[in-house]
Parts: structure tokens; C-alpha cells; sequence
């Protein structure tokens, strides 16, 4: 429907500008066009803007340009003014495209960052036990890397494919690219819990029913998640705690 509209009201202006070509130059009629194209762009819809840019150009050619009402062009300027008013149209879609994804990242950093908080706050305060942080913690991670469970296991051992602190996944030795590979989906990822060189234990993540490709920074954040479980199993002593490269 965007996109009908889209195709439809651009052809309807130059209609309306055709009535008052002797008093409307050219170019400000396609600077009104332009404004068309922009908003319809706005919609966050590629095609939408695309479309717009299209039309705008076709109803510029045929309502107000000679010869009128055919699609032929017989003055170089306004020739150029029909290509602007192409690749303007598709420059400027693709810019409020580009405006709407930095947006969107923006909100889901922002999201992250106030997942890593409430965490830390809660840790500070100690007003949750360690069952409810562990609990709360993986609700929060499942939710960022959109994937099936997460439970936590107090053992430091288990020969799994592991999130490293600096946001890889290392399996068999081998760092996996997340990115072109995704998560495993026939194995159970640990993410060790630590805190100040000890480990307390570890986060198993489940992510088998879908291929899911978080980015470096979405496993940097539920890393530092887990961190934060390993700074409350710290403060309060519990979870078995085991230094690094213990057996």
C-alpha cells in the first residue's frame, strides 16, 4: 500500500504543477519533488523511495517538460534535471536507510548497556540472591543473543566449545567465526563465570533450533554478564569457587 502511494502522488502533483506551468519554473517544480521523494524515503521502505524517485521522474518528463504529455525531452536542461531527480531520490533512500539502522543499533546498544547496569546495580546492592542474578542474568543474555536456554553448571570443566573474554568462541582450539558460522547448534556453549581470576563456575547456553550469528559486541556484553554472576559469587562465597587452571 506505502509503495502504491508512493508511485501514485508524485504523478499527481506534476498533474497539478501542469496546470500552472507558465507561472512554475522547472526547477522549483522538481525541488517540490524532490520533497516527495524524501518522504516517502522517510518510510524506511527502499522500495517506497525508489518508486517515488521513479514516478517523480517520469511525471516530471511527461507533464512538464516539452514536448508535453509524451515521454520524450527535447531540452538538455530539463533532460538533466529528470536524472537529478533519479539519483537524488535513490541518494537520499539509501541515506534514511543508512539513518534509520544507526537508530536502530543505537536502541539496541542502549538496550545492552541498560542490561549490564541493572545488573551491576543489583550486585552492588545485594538485594537478589545468587539463584535470582544467575536467573536474571540469563534471561538477559538468551534475549541478546537471541538464543533457546541458558542455565548455569557450577563445574569449571567440560571440554565445550567456550566464549573467550575477548568475545571469540574457541572449539577444539580453533577460534570459530560466529559471524559467517553462527553459534554451534550441536553442542552447549560454556561461558565461564569469573571474577578477580577465579572461576565460579560456568554459563551453558543452548542455541540448537536456529543458526544464530550475534556480532563480537553482543558476546562481549554477556561475557561481561557473566562477569558480573562471578563478581556476586565472589562477594558472597559461594559456588564452589576454583582458581584458574585448578583442577
Amino acid at each position: 500500500m506505502v509503495v502504491i502511494v508512493c508511485a501514485v502522488v508524485p504523478l499527481m502533483a506534476c498533474g497539478i504543477l501542469a496546470l500552472f506551468r507558465d507561472s512554475v519554473a522547472n526547477t522549483n517544480a522538481a525541488l517540490g519533488l524532490v520533497l516527495l521523494v524524501v518522504a516517502a524515503a522517510s518510510t524506511g521502505i527502499r522500495l517506497a523511495g525508489i518508486v517515488a524517485a521513479l514516478s517523480s521522474a517520469a511525471g516530471f518528463d511527461y507533464f512538464l517538460t516539452e514536448p508535453y504529455n509524451t515521454l520524450n525531452i527535447s531540452d538538455r536542461a530539463d533532460i538533466e534535471t529528470a536524472v537529478l531527480l533519479l539519483l537524488v531520490g535513490a541518494a537520499v533512500t539509501e541515506v534514511a536507510l543508512w539513518g534509520r539502522r544507526e537508530q536502530a543499533r543505537a536502541s539496541q546498544e542502549q538496550g545492552y548497556l541498560g542490561g549490564v547496569l541493572s545488573t551491576a546495580a543489583t550486585v552492588a546492592a545485594g538485594r537478589s540472591s545468587s539463584r535470582e542474578l544467575i536467573d536474571q542474568v540469563c534471561r538477559q543474555i538468551v534475549e541478546i543473543l537471541r538464543i533457546d536456554g541458558c542455565s548455569f553448571d557450577p563445574g569449571t570443566r567440560s571440554g565445550l566449545p567456550t566464549l573467550e573474554p575477548g568475545g571469540t568462541l574457541a572449539r577444539h582450539g580453533h577460534t570459530v567465526n560466529v559471524a559467517r558460522q553462527g553459534l554451534p547448534v550441536d553442542s552447549k556453549i560454556a561461558l565461564m563465570v569469573r571474577s578477580g581470576g577465579v572461576t565460579y563456575g560456568q554459563l551453558l547456553l543452548t542455541a540448537s533450533t536456529r543458526v544464530v550469528r550475534p556480532s563480537q559486541e553482543q558476546l562481549r556484553v554477556a561475557i561481561t554478564l557473566a562477569n558480573q554472576v562471578g563478581a556476586a559469587l565472589a562477594t558472597s562465597n559461594t559456588g564452589g569457587a576454583e582458581p584458574e587452571g585448578g583442577s
